[in-house]
């Protein structure tokens, strides 16, 4: 009869994704990986599988954790309101001193050298529902008139998307977070 697992496997995948966010998949190494979750190779492997599948549950992770971020665009009072509520709380954690910088799926995507589909297709996803979420709140700021009926919202979706992934980039070699409100009000100001 098997031993039952002794640990939190929310808890262990947390310190997994912070290590996969800060080092990226390819330069994370098992060692790294058991040493910041406090398994032996056994229970990685046993819960896990292998370093992919650990990978692709730590990107799931940070996705459910950073839901909060995305309910501030659904529950939005008004579409330039949760733009900007977004863009502020974004900001806020892309240069939090106690995260690895950046974004873990900005990061994954930028390092993507996997030739693994459902990896792939976790990235795009990611990407297409941020993208999605900024449509419909432009869709009904249209709808209010906030947002001029003539602007081409699937284009500013597509902009704020990459507004949202530049940050990313942005706040790993920068720390002027100064210069990124200044370009968050100038695309708000857009719209």
């Amino acid at each position: 009869m098997g031993r039952s697992k002794e640990f939190d496997k929310e808890y262990v995948l947390h310190k997994a994704m912070l290590v996969f966010w800060e080092k990226g998949y390819e330069a994370t190494s098992i060692p790294e990986l058991l040493k910041a979750m406090g398994l032996s190779r056994s229970s990685l492997y046993e819960t896990f599988v292998d370093k992919q599948t650990l990978y692709v549950e730590a990107i799931h992770h940070y996705k459910k954790i950073r839901q909060n971020k995305r309910n501030l665009l659904i529950n939005a009072p008004s579409a330039k309101v949760g733009i900007r509520q977004y863009f502020d709380q974004h900001i806020i954690s892309a240069f939090d001193e106690d995260l690895p910088k950046g974004c873990l799926i900005t990061n994954a995507t930028i390092g993507l050298d996997s030739p693994d589909e459902q990896l792939h297709k976790l990235i795009r996803d990611g990407f297409e529902e941020l993208e999605q979420s900024f449509f419909e709140l432009l869709s009904t700021g249209q709808q209010t008139g906030e947002i001029d009926p003539k602007k081409d919202i699937k284009v500013l979706a597509h902009l704020l998307l990459n507004l949202n992934h530049s940050i990313n980039v942005v706040s790993k070699v920068k720390s002027d977070k100064k210069i990124i409100y200044n370009m968050m009000n100038t695309v708000i100001e857009m719209l």
